[in-house]
């Protein structure tokens, strides 16, 4: 085995493929350390990918060059965009996968990057000299060297699974936890704290009568995740059905031998995916929660009963279930349980996912306090990318919250750090207006293509629709419509008719007319027919420009006055003691976090608008 490396991932989740497979893009020599081989890219909890905000984290990683909407796509059995009847700052991509399968291709993946080795080890203690990383010591007591060392080691630090009042070690049936490495990494300054995170059962999918039930379909037109992918199809549908008042009762039963409840589980929860026990508490008023029954694969029998996360004794989970309409007669392949791990708080990071006490170790993934798989993703492709860059000696890719939900995140993750676990919601984002899903290429792809994860293969691709973009862009704004023309459209959508020409993007901004339906008018057998046939996703994204235009001009202004106070920059390693009159909080904050500009001051819980204006007239 290679005992020396320029860069040793530890852990083969979400967070470590993206990690190994950009550095390896990117030139260095990488060593990808998971327990066991079998286990990279498992699908531990639901068994898909994207959903709200996450869809969105999704499409930036493929935008920026990583590999989980590849992996989505090719192991996709239903696709569906949520929230199409909101606005298009909201709609999000989803896939639900094959379990089975979407390990299959992730291995596949990394063993397409020729400079990226495989290693089934254990790995039970991080090399630090001198506060700067040099290696890892793995179960069998041998040293591999490496220039950087990202951890990404998920539900595994300290891990305990719980069924009731009955504990396991282990961060994953049949796995065992990690037990050193935070131990030791906390006697190094880290500060750590617990966190939980949980499963529902797992049933037949012979047991199941559908017929009580309603059929959640996938998009008549799926849509891939990947720029890279043509064509995605839908297999299979997930069903869904409702708890009763009876499921409540029986589930309170178990409270009393509930680890949640009776204190056995110190970590908290994540509290927009609570478990079932934890709605039936929080919302007793409530006579029904919802359940969708989600495939777990072309192949499998297995079924995952989403919205039935739990942690509850075995006897009251099977009770449970079977009080539900549709389960009365439910086989259970796989009951639920509750995991309870270490994490380190965030606020210990910049915002290049390296740590700020041990230079050369980077954090990924659950071990920042986040849960979902698309969290974890995109931190391991931004801790991937700058290790590589950090080795190389170039400028770190860091990303604003003005320019991805990747650095909403991020930012959000350093500034506010996390006492729960931390889910990405477009909520969070001020600029969503920008940060749509049909801008994610605009936005990153070049950032992509210039660090090298983007062939110039695809990135001219991307030119084309470009230019294929800013055409249709300028002939909607220079193109009038006669009245002759338009009313019929314009009738036929219950809107006003017209009494003389008018232009294509003013008709555009009436609610119920659609920019497609005017372009099939205005040039009904020529050029533009066919751009709106074959790129309906340029005519959306000119549709939405048009319909928001002022909504949008109003946050870009926003966007700058933000990178003004960005651009303030605020000194390294300062005594903010010094500043006379800033509060006691904000001293304390600042002096944990050290923020690097007056722009992230000011997000940092704590400090004050007039705290900030004592720094601002301090920095002048």
């Amino acid at each position: 085995m290679n005992t020396k490396f320029d860069i040793l991932v530890i852990g083969g989740g979400h967070a470590g493929i993206e990690a190994s497979c950009a550095a390896a893009k990117l030139g260095l020599n990488v060593g990808l350390v998971s327990m066991d081989f079998n286990t990279i890219g498992r699908l531990s909890c639901n068994p898909s990918i994207g959903g709200n905000a996450k869809g969105h984290l999704a499409k930036e990683i493929d935008a920026i060059g990583g590999v989980m909407p590849i992996i989505a796509d090719a192991s996709g059995i239903q696709f569906k965009t949520l929230n199409t009847s909101k606005g298009p700052a909201v709609w999000s991509p989803r896939s639900q996968n094959d379990k089975d399968l979407y390990p299959l291709f992730a291995q596949n993946v990394l063993k397409q990057h020729k400079n990226l080795t495989i290693i089934a080890e254990t790995i039970t203690e991080v090399l630090v000299s001198k506060w700067r990383v040099f290696g890892v010591k793995t179960a069998n007591n041998e040293e591999i060297m490496a220039k950087a060392v990202i951890l990404c080691s998920g539900t595994f630090l300290n891990a305990v699974m719980w069924t009731g009042i009955e504990g396991t070690d282990g961060g994953r049936v049949g796995e065992r936890p990690a037990h050193k490495i935070s131990d030791l990494l906390e006697s190094a300054g880290l500060q750590r704290g617990r966190l939980k995170t949980g499963t529902p059962p797992r049933i037949h999918a012979n047991s199941i009568d559908y017929s009580k039930m309603r059929i959640h379909d996938g998009d008549a037109i799926p849509r891939p995740f990947s720029l890279k992918t043509r064509r995605v199809v839908n297999s299979l549908a997930c069903f869904a059905t409702l708890t009763t008042n009876n499921t409540h009762d029986i589930l309170r039963e178990g409270f009393d031998r509930s680890p949640m409840f009776t204190g056995l589980i110190h970590g908290a929860g994540p509290r927009y995916c609570p478990s079932i026990e934890d709605k039936i508490f929080r919302f007793a008023d409530k006579s029904s929660h919802h359940i969708v029954l989600e495939p777990e694969g072309l192949t499998a029998d297995s079924v995952y009963v989403n919205g039935f996360s739990t942690s509850l004794p075995v006897d009251i989970q099977e009770r449970g279930l079977k009080s539900i309409p549709g389960l009365e007669s439910c086989e259970i392949l796989k009951h639920g349980y509750a995991v309870e791990y270490d994490f380190f708080f965030p606020y210990q990071l910049h915002f290049t996912m390296e740590t700020k006490a041990i230079q050369g170790l980077y954090f990924a993934g659950q071990i920042n306090g986040t849960s979902g798989y698309e969290e974890a993703a995109s931190q391991g492709l931004i801790a991937g990318i700058n290790a590589a860059l950090e080795i190389q000696n170039k400028e770190p890719f860091t990303l604003k919250r003005s320019e991805a939900y990747i650095g909403v995140m991020i930012d959000d993750l350093v500034n506010k750090s996390t006492e729960e676990p931390y889910r990405i919601f477009t909520s969070l984002a001020e600029y969503r207006l920008l940060l749509r899903t049909d801008t994610a290429y605009d936005r990153l792809l070049p950032l992509g293509h210039s660090l090298g994860l983007i062939s110039d293969k695809l990135f001219n691709t991307w030119e084309r629709g470009l230019g294929l973009h800013d055409e249709l862009q300028e002939y909607v704004t220079q193109t009038k419509l006669s009245p002759e023309v338009a009313n019929p459209v314009l009738i036929n959508s219950n809107e006003t008719e017209i009494t003389e020409s008018t232009r294509i993007d003013h008709l555009t901004k009436r609610p119920d007319v659609s920019l497609s339906s005017l372009m099939q008018i205005s040039n009904p057998v020529g050029k533009y027919a066919v751009i709106t046939q074959e790129h309906p996703h340029a005519v959306h994204q000119v549709e939405t420009a048009i319909r928001y235009e002022g909504y949008i001009q109003k946050q870009q202004r926003d966007v700058d006055r933000f990178a003004e106070n960005e651009a303030k920059l605020m000194p390294l390693n300062f005594d903010y003691t010094k500043v006379r009159s800033l509060s006691k909080e904000a001293i304390e904050k600042l002096t944990k976090i050290q923020p690097g500009s007056l722009g992230q001051a000011s997000r940092i819980p704590g400090v004050s608008a007039s705290d900030v204006s004592i720094l601002a007239m301090y920095l002048q």
